[in-house]
């Protein structure tokens, strides 16, 4: 019989599943509840996982349980529904939040945990679903010391680098800033690239001459992967979770009453490809409605 901590994982899909994998290997009993997509969840289950439904009966088993799912919306309904989290929420139950979140409305979920002798903590995650699987993905924490301490070793089977970024709540603030600069670059490059095909300038030549000079970065490699080399799967993360993500940064500017014009122009651009239909589709893909709404043509995809 396992001594470890009981670990609850909701929402085991592109980042969770690798996360929930890396728990499971470092010896944690763990309970999963899965969405439409049976194949990470089948997965899991076939490592040793167990399966539930209810969030309510999850809290009540578990000793620490993970959030990763797409926004608030859903955060906040997993929390509050009548079989939800707090509903079976206990004395020193800790929830970490890995979702790119409101973080008004994770300080509110907060202080109801609270009220009800839990925990939740805020850890948003760095890096792809590749990372997720090797155990190697970024985190920035929002929490009290001691509850970090608590969960830490937990933390690092999945995370290779965790900055604790100060009470609950600045974990999200610091993702959505750090995804205002990944969305922002992304629209830059979109702009940039419709400008190539709008001047005549050679797509691959441009992608040498950034390579090699200093503003090259990860980000613009993989955007370049679709758009240059046509890869599908260059990055999979969606334009709707862009236009959520940066619709969140808005938020937290407004908030701040802080002047934001940049963000203003890069959001038009994700609600424009959202509002053509693209919204399932990769972020890098947001060059096709720039171009497009240019006259100039898309990429078209290999495979």
């Amino acid at each position: 019989m396992s001594n470890k901590e009981k670990v609850g994982f909701i929402g085991v899909g592109l980042m969770g599943h690798g996360m929930a994998k890396n728990i499971l290997q470092n010896g944690y009993p763990v309970t999963i509840m899965g969405n439409r997509n049976r194949a990470p969840v089948d997965d899991l289950v076939g490592r040793g996982a167990v399966e539930t439904t209810s969030p309510k009966a999850m809290a009540e088993a578990c000793d620490v349980i993970h959030l990763c799912v797409t926004s608030s919306v859903q955060i906040e309904d997993l929390c509050r529904r009548e079989d939800g989290l707090l509903a079976g929420a206990h004395d020193g139950l800790i929830v970490i939040d890995c979702s790119t979140a409101d973080p008004t409305s994770t300080l509110a979920l907060a202080e109801e945990f609270k009220a009800k002798g839990a925990t939740l903590i805020d850890a948003p995650l760095g890096m792809t679903p590749k990372e997720a699987e090797t155990g190697e993905l970024n985190t920035f924490i929002g929490s009290d010391d001691v509850t970090l301490a608590k969960v830490r070793p937990i933390i690092e089977t999945w995370a290779k680098n965790i900055t604790h970024m100060g009470p609950v709540g600045t974990g999200h603030k610091a993702k959505l800033i750090n995804n205002f600069l990944a969305l922002g670059y992304n629209a830059l490059y979109a702009e940039a690239f419709t400008a190539c095909r709008k001047g005549g300038v050679d797509l691959k030549k441009f992608q040498e001459l950034i390579t090699g000079g200093g503003i090259n970065s990860g980000m613009f490699q993989r955007m370049s992967a679709y758009v240059v080399d046509g890869d599908p799967l260059a990055h999979l993360f969606s334009l709707n979770n862009c236009l959520k993500d940066i619709k969140y940064f808005s938020q937290l500017a407004d908030d701040a009453n802080m002047a934001a014009p940049m963000t203003g122009a890069a959001k038009s651009y994700y609600q424009m490809a959202v509002a053509q239909g693209g919204g399932e589709e990769h972020m890098p893909m947001l060059t096709d409605y720039v171009s497009m709404a240019s006259g100039a043509e898309k990429t078209t995809p290999k495979g």
